[in-house]
């Protein structure tokens, strides 16, 4: 049983003045505060209020909880629904930079501005209200990662089927060794012991991760593997958690837009962070931007790398077979920290050598933690990833439909690659669509590559939020016609699926990117319920 921790708006006040991240308390400088003693019992009680909870969320917020005002969409009526629910503390952002810090002391603050919008909760007012986020999780719930064993993975594709390769190898090493199913959180869903859930980010905010690691400690779960988005690097989702391995797969151009990342070299610089926060790590020695990475890894203290081309990689594959999708191969490992010398054949339990890389990358993380052999081969072959190069027949066995997330142009790319080795004389049928305002440069790189490989192309809504949908698609046909190929516009996936469906013959591939087993549209600032492309695909094909 976890010890259970009393935790009051003092250590908040502390904690965030230790960070240099403190503006005032109660609308009072907390250097001033510090120079005076309190001048009664009523005024320190105050702070020494017990928190019980910690949250953004209002809907969530509940009797003596500390609420974060953070968002871009964030209301002063969410604070004051938090306030009648019975927050204690609320922590919003304010303009200026700290001028003192501050070491615990019973002298923190005092009360004396009568101004308070809200006079019954103590307003903590901070200078970046991202950095200070990770610091109240972290005095909240305490350092988590020293408890748990995390496993990170970051890369512009194959982050969530390296992390469920992850997932099926620890479960069979747990399964083998008495321990419990091991917890993820990943951009598919999230499972911590406690909840179960489809996910919306690829890694959640790090309230949220807390109470995830939180969880899954609560559970009896041993480890964890999480997928690492360069969002949840660049604003300090991560901070405070230290990574017992982590995984660098690959980088390509994505998630360049006014929201995520300005340009490419942001979107790298961010990725490369993973290092900092790991105690092993490993990487492909087959990604560009050879030399940023390993100037990078040198961050973490134990580095590995892995290869399908450089034999001299610490775990190099080879001798690659492939029957109608089925595939195995061979591994060599040596030099590996703690791990014996190895020569094995595996086999994966998903379609296509489109995974080799992220196999190879889960046997480095596998060997770096120190599991046996023997389940790594067990679980890679029993692996599966939800909505990952699902691979569906008609009745008569002679169409094909293929439902994969792969939703940007290093994914594409590979995908077309794997489906021409395996598939030579077939032709392509692709439904697919963009994000709004997300990633923008998509929209030329996905249209391309579809009209260069496919014979027709339907592009459809893929979360669209708040943009129009008909503009992004739009956007889309224009390259897709310049590349040659022949499409249409159907707004509605389901009803772009369905149409798709009657187009195919025996000689056609379905292709399905971008939502796998998703069961949600984002249409406006609301998550829409859908049938997933997979229900779509099981029903009409």
């Amino acid at each position: 049983m976890r010890k259970e921790r009393i935790i009051r708006i003092q250590d908040f006040i502390d904690e965030l003045g230790l960070a240099g991240l403190l503006l005032s308390i109660d609308k009072e400088s907390p250097c001033n505060a510090i120079m005076d003693s309190y001048t009664g019992q009523e005024k320190a009680a105050k702070y020494q209020t017990p928190v019980k909870s910690v949250t953004y969320n209002s809907l969530e917020a509940s009797e003596s909880c500390l609420f974060v005002c953070k968002g871009a969409h964030f209301k002063e009526q969410y604070l004051e629904d938090a306030i009648n629910k019975g927050a204690v503390c609320y922590v919003r952002e304010g303009e200026g930079t700290s001028s003192c810090d501050i070491s615990s002391s019973a002298n923190s603050a005092s009360v004396t501005n009568t101004d308070l919008t809200y006079p019954e909760a103590t307003e903590i007012t901070v200078t970046d209200i991202r950095k200070a986020m990770p610091v109240i999780a972290k005095t909240f719930y305490g350092d988590l990662s020293e408890e748990l064993k995390v496993v990170g993975i970051t890369g512009t594709k194959g982050k969530s089927t390296t992390a469920y390769f992850m997932r099926y190898i620890l479960d069979d090493y747990m399964g083998g060794t008495g321990g419990k199913r091991s917890a993820i959180c990943s951009g598919i869903d999230n499972y911590d012991g406690v909840i179960e859930e489809e996910s919306h980010l690829t890694s959640p905010e790090v309230m949220e991760l807390y109470t995830h690691m939180n969880n899954a400690l609560d559970s009896g779960i041993t480890y964890m593997t999480m997928e690492v988005s360069s969002q949840a690097l660049k604003y300090d989702r991560v901070e405070g958690v230290t990574l017992d391995v982590g995984a660098f797969l690959n980088i390509g151009a994505d998630h360049i837009s006014p929201i995520e990342h300005p340009d490419f070299e942001d979107y790298f610089e961010a990725k490369l962070k993973i290092f900092k926060h790991c105690r092993k790590a490993c990487y492909s020695l087959d990604s560009d931007g050879q030399e940023r990475i390993k100037a990078a890894s040198k961050d973490c203290p134990c580095v590995i790398t892995f290869s399908q081309k450089d034999d001299t990689a610490n775990v190099f594959g080879y001798d690659v077979k492939s029957n109608e999708g089925k595939v195995s191969f061979r591994v060599r490992g040596c030099d590996i920290p703690g791990c014996e010398n190895f020569d094995e054949e595996f086999a994966l339990g998903t379609f296509g050598t489109i995974n080799i890389e992220n196999a190879l990358a889960a046997v480095s993380m596998s060997a770096l933690l120190g599991v046996p052999m023997e389940y790594v081969k067990s679980g890679l072959a029993k692996a599966k990833s939800p909505g990952r190069m699902e691979v569906f027949y008609s009745e008569d066995g002679k169409r094909i439909a293929i439902v994969d997330y792969a939703h940007n142009k290093l994914s594409y790319e590979r995908f077309f690659e794997t489906i021409k080795d395996e598939f030579p004389d077939k032709k392509m049928i692709i439904v697919f669509g963009c994000p709004g305002l997300k990633a923008l440069a998509r929209r030329e790189e996905l249209g391309t590559i579809a009209g260069q490989n496919c014979s027709y192309s339907i592009i459809t809504e893929e979360d669209y939020g708040e943009e129009d949908v008909n503009k992004i698609c739009e956007e889309i046909a224009v390259h897709v016609e310049a590349a040659g190929g022949a499409y249409e516009i159907i707004t509605d996936r389901v009803e772009a699926i369905k149409k798709a469906i009657t187009f195919m013959d025996d000689d056609t591939i379905l292709f399905l990117p971008g939502k796998g087993r998703e069961t949600r549209e984002k249409r406006g600032n609301a998550y829409v319920d859908t049938p997933s492309d997979v229900e779509v695909v099981e029903q009409y094909l």
